[in-house]
């Protein structure tokens, strides 16, 4: 496979020499024919399973939403910690980065839900890689259209991070956390699953 800055550089190269050329420009020599190229398909190399996006990029970057804005009541009084400089902005504004570009890497095909020899941590709580393979197999489109309400939660998160806006953020926290769970009791959770599969 061609590196992907090899291919745009002929690209571009042939686009300007088009451009000479129909524009007349000579530099004293007969204008060299370009060659049509075919532009390089991307070819996706994939490393991590979905579990291993979920647990390494999307959970770390919701985790560090919800942990942003914590009160807690103590003896002394209730204490409130919340984002307070452009470095505390900065450091969420990553983290929803990575949760909203992570949404894509798990709508990309053949992605594996996890790696060979992973099975639940919590037999009977929650369901095993081959039965999660088997439920987006039979409703890809629901999967994809929660990958999709992740994704626009991640949106407003990044909004809220941008304008630096406490009250929005934990708006925005509530429907992400409401994102995943909605994903989570359909492929995640067997009873909750099972009941939706039998409808």
């Amino acid at each position: 496979m061609r590196h992907p800055r090899s291919w745009r550089r002929s690209r571009i190269l042939g686009l300007v020499g088009t451009g000479l050329t129909m524009a007349g420009i000579s530099c004293g020599a007969e204008a060299p024919v370009v060659e049509d190229t075919v532009e390089a398909v991307p070819v996706f190399q994939l490393t991590a399973s979905m579990e291993e996006i979920m647990r390494y990029m999307i959970d770390p970057s919701a985790d560090a939403v919800w942990d942003a804005v914590v009160t807690v009541v103590t003896a002394e009084g209730v204490v409130t910690t919340e984002p307070q400089t452009s470095d505390d902005w900065l450091m969420l504004r990553r983290h929803a980065v990575t949760l909203i570009e992570a949404t894509d890497l798990l709508l990309l095909q053949g992605r594996r839900v996890a790696a060979e020899g992973s099975r639940s941590e919590l037999p009977g709580v929650d369901l095993e890689p081959e039965q999660i393979e088997a439920l987006l197999a039979e409703d890809l489109d629901s999967w994809v259209g929660f990958v999709a309400m992740l994704h626009e939660s991640g949106l407003g998160v990044l909004e809220a991070i941008d304008n630096a806006d406490v009250d929005a953020l934990l708006v925005a926290g509530d429907l992400l956390d409401v994102a995943c769970e909605v994903c989570h009791v359909r492929y995640w959770y067997p009873p909750l699953a099972s009941q939706d599969s039998a409808r």
